[in-house]
């Protein structure tokens, strides 16, 4: 999946193939559009991570018809868990559902491993027509009067002139900000996320999960899984292995003094997930930054002759509830391979013609989601939903269901009495109230 025609002249160049990219690749391609797709890998897929869940399959059929059938999936998932974890207690809300949305085509999502996922979607794109280029790191844009005509790479004779780029470098997008359109992150804006994958038989992962043919579960884990460190977990089934790992808010990781790998190693000794991995071989481990502020993140997404999108544009949705991305990202490059359609069939690359893609992302409710919860992420990371709820809901749940011959207490007393003993405060928790339905109600 290489070519060696670099010092050609392409419609669009798209830097880094990942769902994003790949999205914008294909569509540009399939538009009879001269595409050049270029990786920094050694092919796409090669410095992803595995271990992740591609909500809104529909959104990838409308691109792909069927696609399920033919891509590398895992498990379409037809439950998911939020449990709040104390060091000896899970207290879990359990969603399952047998809806024909969930476990008829295109299902609601899918379990998948990002190298072979990725490998697939950018091969897809090479089939539509696109060049692909492997093992190509990008320094820089090409400038003139203004405008980006291209783009330099670490090879011989390296400048590759194009008349528009996207940028899909990942959460660290150095062409977004060698062009001002990104400014410097700060480390509370940035998660590390640190994953394994663990091999287990496919009967075994049917059994312990309770699964029934190709059905998977995806669970979401916060409280005592990351001791003081503000973050959380997850864990999702694939065929015949476990994706898991520990997502931890980078300030928060070096306040703390936390080595990341040993929250993941504590993670899995917890009383309610060892016994889930138990048996297991470790196949991969792997770590990358994950974009976690949402919208207030998000950087200028265009500018003459170039626009951003998927992580490099800040598109990850994760506000507890919702933990996103690989389907915005899939949205977003497929709005700015519309918008680079649009430009090259006026022939103008200028900003205010690259627009059309901040119109299309408000249309196909990118946009607008990430400005819905654009108060959700900084109450998601709080210090008493990270801690104090968590250790309320479980020591709550023990002195409810226990039965120890004392007198059983109505809710509201027991309720009371237990936020004292974790330290909570009737204020806070209205102070709280008011900030969950900000971020989620309102």
């Amino acid at each position: 999946m290489t070519t060696s025609k670099t010092s050609e002249h392409f419609d669009v160049i798209v830097v880094g193939a990942g769902p994003a990219g790949s999205a914008a690749a294909l569509v540009t391609a399939r538009a009879g559009l001269k595409v050049l797709l270029i990786e920094r890998g050694e092919y796409p897929g090669a410095k992803n991570v595995s271990g992740a869940v591609l909500y809104g399959s529909a959104i990838l059929h409308q691109l792909i018809p069927n696609w399920w059938e033919q891509a590398p999936v895992e498990r379409h998932v037809t439950r998911r868990e939020l449990a709040l974890l104390s060091p000896t207690t899970s207290v879990s809300l359990d969603f399952q559902s047998v809806a024909p949305s969930y476990v008829d085509p295109p299902f609601n999502g899918f379990t998948v491993l990002r190298p072979k996922f990725d490998r697939w979607f950018a091969a897809q794109a090479e089939a539509a027509g696109a060049f692909v280029l492997n093992a190509t790191v990008v320094d820089d844009v090409l400038r003139e009067k203004g405008q980006i005509v291209g783009v330099r790479t670490r090879r011989e004779a390296g400048d590759i002139r194009g008349d528009v780029v996207i940028a899909c470098d990942g959460v660290n997008s150095w062409l977004a900000r060698k062009v001002g359109l990104q400014r410097q992150l700060r480390t509370h804006e940035l998660a590390l996320g640190v994953k394994e994958v663990i091999g287990l038989d496919e009967s075994v992962i049917r059994e312990r999960f309770h699964l029934d043919g190709s059905a998977g579960v995806a669970r979401e884990y916060i409280g005592a899984v990351t001791g003081s460190v503000h973050g959380g977990a997850f864990l999702y089934t694939n065929r015949n292995s476990l994706s898991l790992g520990v997502i931890s808010q980078l300030s928060s990781l070096v306040e703390q003094k936390q080595r990341a790998y040993e929250l993941l190693e504590a993670f899995k000794a917890h009383p309610s997930v060892a016994p889930l991995v138990r048996g297991g071989t470790l196949r991969e481990y792997s770590a990358h930054l994950i974009p976690e502020a949402g919208y207030s993140m998000i950087p200028k997404l265009f500018t003459h002759g170039m626009m951003v999108a998927g992580d490099a544009a800040g598109l990850c949705l994760s506000t507890g509830i919702y933990i996103e991305g690989i389907n915005y990202a899939i949205q977003s490059g497929r709005a700015a391979g519309d918008a680079a359609i649009a430009a090259c069939e006026r022939r103008e690359f200028s900003r205010d013609t690259l627009s059309k893609y901040l119109d299309l992302l408000r249309k196909r409710h990118v946009a607008g989601d990430f400005h819905a919860y654009r108060h959700a992420p900084a109450f998601v990371n709080s210090e008493r939903l990270q801690n104090l709820y968590p250790e309320l809901a479980a020591r709550g749940s023990e002195a409810l269901f226990r039965v120890d011959g004392n007198r059983k207490r109505k809710l509201l007393p027991l309720g009371w009495r237990t936020m004292r003993e974790v330290g909570g405060r009737p204020h806070q928790v209205l102070k709280d109230i008011y900030h969950a339905g900000r971020a989620y109600l309102w």
